[in-house]
């Protein structure tokens, strides 16, 4: 009975598993394209920052002011959306996807416990592991993205994207794959520490703040169901992501500015070259541009991420059961 219990309890886990991360991927997605019409404008200003000469902005507002007047409302601040807006899909989807993988990886390695949550620990290596694969496509969409919001200002002609494989074959052929991935060692070492803090932060303070009322039932399993069926705390939800995303920004946002430098340069420069050039012309400081528009997109752009994720893990539970 013990054999046939245990092979009955792999085969129902392994297909678990996979529904998991099936959902994820699913929900990561919808995640990253509420995280694009949020946070891109945010996105513009910050990059626009980062990449100019000094001088060039009196700061955010400014950016804000100069990008309408020149190019109306909807280009000024939507500028260069279509790259995010392909990329942001697999992107945010591989990066739900390999926290739900990364978390089943450090459960298999930790020792069995009655309880089915992580410590902060473990969900900040599963948050860390998240962020491998999602370099893989973070790095050209990134590159392309910071390339189009800083050739508007020229009269350099623009190269229109129909698609994905269209951003990708434009790269590769100014400058084969050096250039479709330039930036991807600075993109993990960003991505690695932010997204360790990213899920770490998020589950903390959602667990903090949805705390489930206690039921009237006495029975334990009847409880516990009523516990899975509650409905969502979107207001839980929505701090939690706000907190999450400035939890990431706040320690890695210099390797996010050198990695954007990276990206931008036309000649093919190294990590510690860019490191030298932005100490020279601004010490510390100019580490940090565009940081307040950073962390003002990081608010409402990440609590719109999660909510999203959340809505739709639970659309999905609704329709096909939980995994």
């Amino acid at each position: 009975m013990s054999a046939d219990g245990e092979s009955a309890s792999k085969a129902k886990k392994v297909p678990s598993k996979l529904r998991s991360q099936a959902q994820a991927l699913a929900a990561g997605g919808f995640g990253g394209v509420c995280a694009v019409v949020v946070g891109h404008p945010f996105d513009l200003v910050k990059v626009r920052l980062q990449t100019s000469s000094r001088g060039t902005y009196n700061g955010a507002m400014d950016v804000v002011r100069r990008s309408v007047a020149r190019d109306g409302l909807r280009r000024g601040l939507y500028a260069g959306v279509s790259a995010p807006l392909v990329g942001v899909t697999p992107m945010f989807a591989v990066s739900f996807w390999g926290y739900d993988l990364g978390k089943q990886i450090v459960s298999s390695l930790s020792p069995t416990t009655a309880s089915t949550s992580l410590s902060i620990g473990q969900t900040a290596t599963a948050g860390f592991l998240s962020a491998i694969p999602m370099t893989a496509i973070t790095a050209p969409f990134e590159r392309k993205t910071t390339t189009t919001t800083t050739t508007t200002t020229t009269t350099a002609p623009k190269h229109h994207h129909r698609n994905a494989a269209d951003v990708v074959r434009h790269l590769y052929k100014t400058g084969g794959l050096r250039s479709v991935f330039r930036g991807s060692a600075a993109t993990l070492a960003r991505d690695g520490p932010g997204s360790a803090a990213y899920f770490a932060a998020y589950e903390y303070i959602k667990a903090s703040l949805s705390r489930p009322s206690p039921s009237p039932s006495s029975s334990s399993s009847s409880s516990s169901q009523q516990q899975q069926q509650q409905p969502l705390s979107l207001g839980a939800i929505t701090c939690a992501g706000a907190a999450a995303g400035v939890a990431m920004w706040i320690p890695v946002f210099p390797v996010d500015t050198v990695k954007s430098r990276l990206q931008t340069a036309e000649a093919d420069v190294s990590i510690s070259s860019v490191v030298r050039s932005l100490y020279a012309q601004g010490g510390f400081r100019a580490f940090f541009p565009g940081f307040g528009p950073a962390l003002a997109r990081a608010v409402p752009a990440n609590a719109a991420t999660f909510l999203g994720v959340e809505l739709a893990h639970q659309a999905m539970n609704r329709m096909f059961g939980p995994p």
